[in-house]
């Protein structure tokens, strides 16, 4: 593991170092707390701590569905328009040495960027009634779902040299991933349960994290989508090596 070490610290520093991953984080931040003011804490009628919360990790997904695709899609295109890629090609690094380095500096600041927003549910708390544990599975649900949305952008990249066109990918996949839901709506069985069970965000999410539920079948869906995406574009690089 020490390639991945080198890689995740090459990665990281980048992070902390450079300003854009910052204004992505403040913009994330900022978009998710005006939200949260207006919408969660908002409105005329009065609201249970529960249901606060649980509005709270509604809006809370648009941390690590944007904070994925924008830390992900420049992580391995960049590489290859730089023509960096070749120098990592010709060292004794694995492909999978390089996308695990890259995935898990993003991961570390995404969870960062996420606990960063614990202010919200922590107004909650002292002004109401919920739990530590209502908290912690919510925020849990967030990062495995940020995970996967990091996995599927990583994917994306490893596709194509530029970064735009890594962007769109690994946001229509995402997209396509949050309508399997609609689309189990409108079909028979057993596409519908297929559908369903595949859904990323309304079945898994909304139904189990977002309410404070921990389903060990969500958790498995999530590690697995995430598995995923992180071996497809592991045999991306490899298959583009020869190239």
């Amino acid at each position: 593991m020490g390639p991945t070490r080198i890689i995740y610290r090459r990665e990281l520093g980048h992070y902390f170092r450079s300003p854009i991953g910052w204004i992505i984080a403040a913009a994330v931040l900022l978009i998710d707390g005006i939200l949260f003011e207006a919408l969660a804490l908002g409105g005329s009628t009065e609201k249970l701590s529960a249901q606060v919360l649980e509005q709270f990790f509604y809006w809370g997904t648009g941390i690590p569905m944007f904070c994925g695709i924008l830390l992900s899609f420049r992580l391995l295109a960049e590489e290859r328009q730089n023509h960096s890629m070749i120098l990592l090609n010709t060292s004794p690094v694995r492909d999978v040495h390089i996308v695990l380095g890259k995935f898990f500096a993003a991961l570390t600041f995404m969870a960062i960027v996420i606990a960063i927003s614990i202010y919200m549910p922590l107004l909650i708390k002292v002004n109401g009634k919920i739990t530590w544990s209502q908290i912690f599975v919510g925020y849990f649900g967030m990062l495995l779902y940020g995970a996967a949305v990091l996995a599927i952008g990583i994917f994306a990249s490893s596709l194509t040299r530029q970064q735009i066109i890594a962007a769109l990918v690994g946001a229509l996949i995402l997209a396509v991933m949050h309508l399997l839901w609609q689309l189990a709506r409108i079909v028979d069985s057993p596409l519908k349960d297929v559908f369903q069970q595949l859904d990323i965000w309304w079945v898994h999410y909304q139904n189990g994290f977002m309410r404070s539920v921990l389903n060990l079948k969500d958790v498995i869906y999530y590690v697995a989508v995430t598995y995923f995406f992180l071996l497809v574009a592991v045999k991306t690089l490899e298959a583009k090596r020869w190239q």
